[in-house]
C-alpha cells in the first residue's frame, strides 16, 4: 500500500492571507475533491458532534466549508454519526440530535441536515460481511452511513485510553457502527486480573 499524501496548512492568519475556513477550502481542493463524482450523490460527512459542554470536537464552520463545496460540485451532503453505548448526550437519536444542535450542528450553521445514522434507538443498521474478519464477522453499520453514495470523514485527533489515540480510522471504524455494532466491537476487549498483583480489594 502506498503512503497517502498528507496536506498541512499554517493555522496563522493575517489581513493579507485567507481565513482558516478559506485555507481548509484550499486544502480540500488540492486533495482532489473535484475528481470525485458528487453529481446527485448522497454524501455523508461523517464526524463526531461532541457531547454537550465538551469542547473537544470540530467546530461546525469547518464542516460548512466541506458541505458547501460538495454542494457546489453537485452533491447532496448531510452530516451524520451513530449513537453511543455509554451514558451521555448521544445514546439515542433524540438526545443525540439535541447534543448536535447545541454544539452547532444544525442547518443554520452547517447548511445541511443532521441525520443520526442508526436511528432513534441505534437499531437502524445494515449488516455488511467482513471477509476474514478476526474479531467481527459482520459489521453493523448505521443505515444513513451505509446507504450513502460518498462518505467523507472529518475527524479530530484525540487521546484514547485503550489505543493511545483516535482519529480517522476510529471515526469510521467504531463511529460508523450502530449501537449493536459498537457492542460487538467492544466485546473483544475483556477485563482480566493479574493475580500476582491483586490484593483482593474487591475493585
Amino acid at each position: 500500500m502506498n503512503a497517502s499524501k498528507v496536506y498541512f496548512s499554517d493555522m496563522r492568519t493575517n489581513p493579507n492571507s485567507p481565513s482558516l475556513p478559506g485555507k481548509l477550502h484550499r486544502l480540500i481542493k488540492a486533495a482532489g475533491f473535484e475528481e470525485i463524482d458528487f453529481s446527485g450523490k448522497f454524501t455523508c460527512i461523517k464526524l463526531n458532534f461532541g457531547e454537550p459542554g465538551n469542547m473537544a470536537y470540530l467546530r461546525p464552520n469547518w464542516t460548512r466549508v466541506v458541505a458547501d463545496y460538495v454542494k457546489e460540485l453537485g452533491g447532496l451532503p448531510y452530516v451524520s454519526d451513530c449513537n453511543t453505548l455509554y451514558v451521555g448526550g448521544r445514546r439515542n437519536g433524540l438526545e443525540h440530535l439535541e447534543s448536535a444542535y447545541e454544539n452547532g450542528y444544525n442547518p443554520f450553521q452547517t447548511g445541511v441536515h443532521t441525520i443520526i445514522a442508526d436511528g432513534l434507538k441505534g437499531s437502524d443498521d445494515v449488516h455488511i460481511p467482513v471477509e476474514n474478519g478476526e474479531y467481527v464477522k459482520e459489521a453493523k453499520i448505521g443505515r444513513a452511513i451505509a446507504d450513502a453514495d460518498v462518505v467523507i470523514s472529518l475527524s479530530h485527533f484525540k487521546g484514547h485510553e485503550l489505543t493511545g489515540f483516535g482519529g480517522a480510522i476510529k471515526n469510521l471504524g467504531m463511529g460508523s457502527g450502530s449501537r449493536a455494532g459498537k457492542m460487538e466491537m467492544h466485546s473483544a476487549g475483556k477485563p482480566f486480573v493479574r493475580t500476582r498483583h491483586c490484593i483482593g480489594c474487591g475493585r
